[in-house]
């Protein structure tokens, strides 16, 4: 057993460890960010200009005088300095397009996206509550006998939230005026937004909490406590409590998205919030705003990770430090009829229409038939230039569950290796969470050119954040349990110890957050090509055919409806995935032949 002296002693090199990948991501983030308007190949000057103006052919001689007034010629290490340097004394530069301080602009746009995360936050625990609110009940209760996928979660966080925004803002900004539906004036503009952000959100912390609790009511102590007669309550509780514990580091990446990666639902509701203003001061390339702004996220990601780690480790208790944590256990609980019902029936339903849409051409345009309701002729109906959508459809679908499955492997194996890496890897996750996908659409973009790769590599660059953040915490909780304490004893060496018993336990548990995310990627995806960095037209994409037809919503909504449904299916799918192959985390006891050769 270890002692409390030894183990600070452990905790104080972790911690900085960390500290250093914090900063070391950090500054990679923001020399990153400074390189942008080198690396677009685009002249800044002519950019800056034609942000200032209108005057799309600007002389040699206007185009020298704005690269010698902001110091181009310099280079972008020097910009980056300078900038360095004023950041002490308050001073944050000045904009290269408006004239004016940023410090003032990135404080109000901070705070109004502060303002709104925090009514996005509590959209999302409302309905991760609800989402975990039946299992936690009858699991408290000893009634939980299968696994069932919860379709109503996976419903909702399969819902793009550029769409669900726009959905809003049309019933209840347009239609019934319950709401304003465009600016930022007052309490009453936060209520819609923070629905389009918390609500699918929420949905996917509930889909992961409502997969973990399962696993707790497994372990020993919940046995133990019903034949002593303890309370269902009492039994819910700490069952909860452990489970926190397990679903929290995903939270760092969902606060942090709600701050920074709300770009596409600022701009429909015209909000003037951080994710906006980096974007604009990306498109402008406007370096000093867009460091400001992200200087300010990773910030944020920071102080957001050290909050979420303390709050974990408050949870798991002294048993963390002590090594007297149990065993990650699977779910081991058995799919039920209706789990496979479900599966099949999503399976076939996707099946039947890809295979319909493949007979048909995704790529001809009849202007004469635009908009045409879903009909015999075309069942899904057309979009605005008389393309049928069921053949777009079905044959968008390969390109994007291929595409969304690369990407999905991608940051999970990523994740998982520099999750294992905890104490490194931690602090450079808390980082690169902060970083929205959509600036890094920017910066992959300004290389690679808008295209559906350029997007998959942009979401891969932010998208092993989750991945890690998990393993991370699980590989942190396993290390304390007894048994692995009890084989380090007896000699069982790092390399061992890593194969029989910490990838096993952690290993399951990321595959299930990769299944449950995998329709996610695909809105990630959709959400980069609304913005036009993502799949360019005409190719027939699930991404593209949201983002194209999300301006006919309220005049035509059976152009995304399609689209839609067809990601709600593929979510609920995963879902039954999970239930079905028990993909939950890992435990050595049913593996005991191979668990016993580490004390041997």
């Amino acid at each position: 057993m270890r002692s409390a002296t030894s183990a600070g002693s452990q905790v104080r090199p972790v911690r900085w460890r960390a500290g250093a990948g914090r900063v070391a991501a950090g500054t990679a983030l923001l020399a990153a960010v400074a390189l942008l308007p080198w690396l677009s190949g685009n002249d800044p000057a002519l950019t800056v200009l034609r942000a200032r103006s209108a005057d799309q052919d600007p002389t040699p001689e206007q185009l020298a005088a704005v690269r010698g007034q902001l110091g181009l010629d310099e280079g972008p290490f020097i910009h980056f300095a300078r900038w360095l340097g004023g950041l002490p004394r308050g001073d944050a530069g000045t904009s290269w397009v408006s004239g004016e301080p940023v410090l003032p602009q990135v404080t109000n746009a901070l705070a109004v996206s502060f303002t709104l995360m925090l009514g996005a936050l509590v959209v999302t625990i409302a309905v991760a509550a609800l989402a975990g609110s039946r299992t936690l009940y009858l699991g408290s209760r000893r009634l939980l006998r299968q696994a069932r996928p919860a379709t109503a979660a996976a419903f909702l966080a399969a819902l793009p939230k550029f769409l669900l925004a726009s959905l809003l803002a049309t019933v209840f900004g347009v239609w019934l005026g319950w709401f304003p539906s465009s600016g930022w004036k007052g309490p009453a503009s936060m209520v819609l937004p923070a629905l389009a952000l918390g609500v699918p959100s929420g949905a996917m912390i509930g889909g992961l909490f409502d997969q973990s609790l399962p696993a707790v009511f497994q372990e020993p102590w919940v046995r133990t406590w019903h034949a002593c007669g303890f309370s269902p309550g009492r039994i819910g509780r700490h069952a909860l409590r452990g489970t926190l514990a397990r679903v929290l580091p995903q939270f760092l990446p969902t606060v942090v998205a709600l701050v920074g990666g709300a770009v596409a639902v600022e701009k429909i509701f015209n909000i003037p919030g951080l994710g906006r203003l980096a974007l604009d001061s990306a498109i402008a390339q406007d370096l000093p705003p867009l460091q400001t702004a992200t200087l300010v996220l990773a910030v944020l990601g920071a102080i957001a990770g050290l909050l979420i780690q303390v709050l974990r480790r408050a949870l798991l208790g002294p048993a963390l430090r002590d090594g007297a944590l149990p065993a990650l256990h699977p779910s081991g609980l058995p799919a039920g009829r209706s789990t496979r019902r479900v599966a099949g029936i999503c399976a076939s339903i996707l099946v039947v229409v890809v295979v319909a849409g493949l007979f048909r051409d995704p790529l001809q345009v009849d202007t004469a038939a635009r908009l045409l309701p879903p009909s015999l002729t075309h069942p899904l109906g057309t979009d605005a230039l008389g393309r049928d959508l069921l053949a777009r459809l079905g044959h968008g679908a390969l390109r994007t569950a291929s595409l969304a499955l690369g990407v999905t492997v991608v940051c999970a194996a990523t994740g998982l290796m520099l999750g294992m890496a905890t104490r490194v890897g931690t602090g450079v996750a808390e980082v690169v969470s902060t970083l929205p996908a959509v600036l890094a659409g920017l910066l992959t973009t300004a290389v690679t050119g808008p295209s559906a790769w350029g997007a998959a590599y942009a979401v891969c660059l932010v998208g092993w954040t989750p991945y890690a953040a998990q393993a991370a915490a699980l590989l942190e909780q396993e290390r304390a349990t007894d048994y692995v304490l009890a084989s380090i004893s007896f000699g069982s060496g790092p390399v061992r110890i890593l194969r029989l018993h910490l990838l096993p336990a952690v290993l399951p548990a990321v595959l299930r957050n990769a299944l449950l995310r995998l329709p996610t990627v695909v809105l990630v995806l959709a959400s980069l090509g609304f913005l036009g960095l993502g799949e360019q037209p005409p190719t027939p994409e699930w991404g593209r055919l949201l983002s194209e037809n999300q301006p006919y919503l309220e005049l035509a909504p059976w152009t995304v409806l399609g689209p839609a449904v067809a990601l709600v299916l593929l979510s609920v799918l995963a879902l039954s995935a999970v239930a079905s192959g028990r993909c939950g985390s890992g435990s050595p006891f049913p593996r005991r032949s191979k668990a016993g050769q580490a004390f041997r």
